[in-house]
């Protein structure tokens, strides 16, 4: 049997190359929530991982991240550790685990991702990329061939996105 029916355009990608220990992050979650209330499914976001080298914690960060994203419950993870940047400093690896099993995800599966290292090679993968796209600090968006640095301002940010967004859906139609 054969469907007919034109296929949906692919919704258009929003990259947001972050970190979790990231204060800057941190601040872009509201406008991320928004974007994300405003747009739903039509607007896909993809977490990418840039872990600075300034922050201890922020590779381990990332790949608990993917092992969230492997239980089911990527982005209540990484919101639940941006909401908690400023103690991952101090918590670190036992912050990871904690918010882990605060959303009834395996927190001993989360251990043991960390130990063996089974993220690695997401988290190197989404950081060279970004190096080699011209990323340089956090959040940085990408969207529609737009590199936008959220790192230095992020006035004006949450506007240029859903412009550019709007004009994306809009050639789609």
């Amino acid at each position: 049997m054969s469907d007919s029916s034109p296929a949906r355009p692919a919704a258009p990608v929003l990259e947001v190359w972050c970190e979790l220990q990231c204060p800057d992050c941190r601040t872009a979650l509201d406008d991320l929530r928004a974007l994300r209330a405003r747009y739903g499914d039509r607007l896909e976001v993809r977490l990418r991982h840039f872990p600075l080298e300034k922050h201890q914690h922020a590779f381990a960060a990332a790949q608990a991240a993917e092992e969230a994203v492997a239980q089911g419950r990527g982005w209540p993870y990484v919101e639940a550790v941006l909401e908690r940047a400023a103690d991952l400093d101090r918590e670190g690896k036992a912050l990871l685990i904690e918010v882990a099993r605060t959303l009834g995800l395996d927190a001993e599966e989360f251990d043991t991702a960390l130990i063996d290292g089974r993220h690695i090679l997401i988290v190197d993968a989404d950081q060279a990329e970004g190096k080699a796209i011209g990323v340089t600090g956090t959040p940085t968006y990408v969207i529609g061939g737009e590199r936008l640095d959220g790192g230095r301002s992020q006035e004006g940010l949450r506007e240029r996105v859903a412009e550019i967004a709007d004009r994306l859906l809009a050639e789609q139609d």
